[in-house]
């Protein structure tokens, strides 16, 4: 059984990095077609609905970010992760952020907050909040990979200071807004914690409970 489980991690891992990667193309394509026109300080990633095609490359990297997620928790099962527990509902809540969020797309900066955007809004906050949270269970519990631990750290520190950024656009003032830069570095370590845990699937260093210390 414990071969069966490690051949399917075998293909999972590799499938989930393949999802990663996918999804990464059309957002830097974006960023790349719209300069100067959608600043990557102050607007975030949602705001490039607004430029040609870009509902549908938008979907396209939320989406297969969500698909990867979920591949990697299926070959997270195989490594002695129950399929009913924090986790589980962790990521999914991850997963399914991502997936409303494109389903419910964001308000044009300066208009009034419709259902759309408000929907929008909370299933980011609450993707936001669940992945950093499954990866510190997982560094303790299943992958005792100081990467992986460090990543859900620096991503929870990261998602909270994105949730700071808000303020100047919640109570306007003089101060810069930086909501954009704070979602770019806040997406770029969330990326980096999925590769690694994807790695570390992959390495086949994901034991039953905690029976050692992983340094990559």
């Amino acid at each position: 059984m414990a071969e069966i489980q490690a051949k399917g991690r075998a293909v999972l891992a590799p499938l989930a990095v393949a999802s990663l990667v996918l999804s990464l193309f059309p957002i830097v394509y974006l960023h790349v077609a719209s300069a100067g026109q959608i600043s990557p300080i102050s607007r975030t990633i949602s705001d490039y609905i607004f430029v040609d095609n870009g509902t549908g490359l938008l979907a396209v990297t939320a989406l297969s970010l969500a698909a990867g997620s979920v591949v990697l928790l299926i070959a997270l099962f195989g490594a002695g992760l129950p399929r009913r527990g924090p986790i589980t509902v962790l990521v999914g809540l991850w997963a399914a952020g991502l997936t409303v969020a494109t389903v419910f797309p964001t308000d044009p900066t300066g208009t009034p907050t419709t259902m759309s955007g408000a929907v929008h809004r909370y299933a980011g906050a609450v993707m936001f909040v669940s992945l950093p949270l499954a990866g510190l269970l997982i560094s303790r519990r299943f992958i005792p990979s100081t990467t992986v631990r460090r990543l859900s750290l620096a991503s929870g520190i990261t998602s909270f200071l994105f949730m700071l950024s808000h303020v100047p656009v919640v109570f306007p003032g003089d101060g810069a807004v930086l909501l954009g830069l704070a979602e770019r570095i806040l997406f770029a370590v969330l990326y980096g914690l999925l590769f690694a845990l994807a790695a570390a699937l992959w390495r086949d260093t994901a034991p039953r409970g905690r029976t050692g210390e992983v340094t990559a």
